[in-house]
């Protein structure tokens, strides 16, 4: 893993379907959120389910990373200010975030931002797909035009919030068939491109609470 964001923000509720498998509405604007870098774990390295959850979820996304300082960026000049893309799973302890009302404790454990590898790309932003395995069985994939906001909306939008800087990675929000982890379980997220060809994957085991 070579990207070291400042921040990694999140987009919540960025896939219709998956708003509806939570009783969400659809937002009308992103709901964004800033996970810690600290959450940050390689590929291979174990998720471990922390003792304060007991329902921790996988959540497959395509993260973009941004490759220069960015602000007030336009949704025309957003493509210019993104490097390339990762494979990112945002795992979520699903019910500290019902609890607690806001997601900082649910997404900001350590080892809760599995992230592959960088790759390059040129292209169009809405033809990227993401596809989820748990044990080897296909549990979400979709394409990024069905996303409620582009990926050129949402750098626009969070630009216009906070200045963007290289190496910061945007995880642009995860489709339906999100569900629990147990320990044992090996989860992968990989990206694909028009081709069906994966451009970054990640893959990792979850452990027990230490």
């Amino acid at each position: 893993m070579t990207v070291r964001p400042s921040k990694i923000i999140g987009v919540g509720r960025n896939y219709a379907a998956h708003a509806a498998e939570l009783g969400n509405e659809v937002p009308t604007s992103p709901i964004i959120f800033l996970k810690p870098p600290s959450s940050l774990l390689a590929d291979g390295a174990p998720i471990v389910l922390p003792s304060e959850s007991q329902r921790v979820e996988f959540e497959g996304e395509i993260g973009i990373v941004i490759g220069a300082r960015a602000r007030r960026v336009s949704e025309r000049d957003a493509a210019h200010v993104v490097r390339g893309v990762v494979a990112f799973n945002d795992v979520t302890a699903r019910d500290l975030q019902k609890a607690d009302g806001q997601w900082a404790r649910a997404k900001g454990f350590d080892t809760f931002g599995p992230m592959g590898a960088e790759q390059a790309y040129v292209g169009d932003w809405g033809a990227l797909s993401v596809v989820t395995r748990v044990n080897g069985v296909e549990r979400q994939r979709a394409r990024a035009d069905l996303m409620v906001f582009s990926i050129p909306r949402l750098v626009a939008f969070i630009s216009s919030v906070m200045t963007l800087e290289p190496g910061d990675v945007i995880a642009t929000g995860t489709p339906s068939g999100t569900a629990a982890l147990s320990p044992g379980d090996v989860v992968e997220v990989t990206i694909e491109g028009t081709d069906g060809r994966a451009l970054s994957r990640v893959g990792n085991p979850v452990a027990a609470p230490e």
